[in-house]
């Protein structure tokens, strides 16, 4: 399959998300509060080993706008978790490439210690194969309670490639297949480049693993999820309070409802938490240093909220 050709992109309207309260309509904006949170993201640096073309937090193998996390301050907040009695089930590690962080093995066995799921999210290149021993190690003492996430951008190669750079598919399918190998079960995550359907896209990956001799249910959308693309310039309806019944959807179901984000910005002396996962750098979507003083309302004031969560349906968490 021939990479995608670029839609061409209707601009964002400058009025829109623009006031936190009103969309540019003048209608009264669509809020999202904390209700429990059950998984707890930290992201572990924007440090990349590979630059993609649309990275949703511009991790690159220069940008260190977040800075690594290290292993104590990704416990505080676990011990705040447990602290707090916070009904917290799953804690996500993201990047930036997480097997680049070198305090990633530390924050791993701390949080499966702890009794937490974790889900690493990995595009299972160079840095996260050399800690292959170690993963085995944790493996054996943890089972499936270490789950691991694999980024690939489409089933074709020529897509995936078109999107992360050259020379980056096989070294991702090797890292895949030395999970599958080693009893790892791991899920995929796609995005939806090629402008195809879901059930093309799924059906497509069907063949892949198919081929791969890979037993990955492609019909679970826990083990292959489908990210739908986003472009921050491109125009993107706003979300008034009027449109949860409008669209058939509550509050309540969206990801910032369930899950927030750490963050460790560069210069600073502490973490941060933020709303999402997608939205680590605009300031708006900090919320405080603590998970108890942690503001718990979110304006849904970022085309990523209307694209990704209330229209695409979709959560970075399994």
């Amino acid at each position: 399959m021939t990479p995608p050709v670029t839609p061409p992109v209707t601009p964002l309207n400058p009025a829109k998300f623009r006031d936190p309260a009103r969309t540019a309509k003048g209608e009264e904006r669509a809020t999202v509060t904390l209700q429990r949170l059950e998984t707890l993201w930290l992201n572990t640096g924007t440090l990349c080993n590979i630059t993609c073309a649309n990275c949703y937090i511009e991790s690159s193998p220069r940008n260190d706008s977040l800075a690594y996390l290290r292993r104590d301050e990704a416990a505080s907040y676990l011990a705040e978790i447990r602290a707090l009695g916070l009904p917290t089930r799953e804690i996500g590690l993201t990047g930036g490439e997480p097997f680049m962080n070198p305090d990633i093995l530390g924050i791993l066995e701390d949080g499966l210690e702890a009794g937490f799921h974790l889900l690493v999210l990995t595009n299972a290149m160079r840095p996260m194969q050399r800690h292959q021993a170690a993963l085995l190690r944790l493996k054996a003492r943890f089972g499936a309670r270490l789950g691991l996430r694999v980024s690939m951008d489409h089933y074709s190669r020529a897509v995936h490639e078109a999107e992360r750079g050259p020379r980056t598919w096989e070294p991702m399918l090797k890292g895949l297949r030395w999970l599958a190998d080693n009893g790892f079960a791991p899920a995929v995550a796609g995005r939806g480049l090629s402008g195809e359907g879901l059930a093309d896209l799924r059906a497509g990956y069907g063949r892949l693993f198919a081929a791969l001799g890979m037993a990955l249910a492609v019909d679970d959308p826990a083990r292959l999820v489908l990210f739908p693309e986003m472009d921050a310039r491109q125009d993107v309806p706003e979300v008034s309070t009027g449109c949860w019944d409008i669209l058939g959807k509550r509050p309540e179901q969206m990801m910032c409802a369930t899950s927030r984000m750490v963050v460790k910005r560069k210069g600073t002396e502490r973490p941060a938490l933020v709303a999402c996962t997608l939205l680590p750098h605009d300031p708006q979507f900090e919320l405080g240093t603590t998970l108890a003083g942690a503001r718990p309302t979110v304006a849904l004031n970022h085309p990523h909220c209307a694209k990704f969560c209330v229209l695409g349906g979709a959560s970075c968490s399994a």
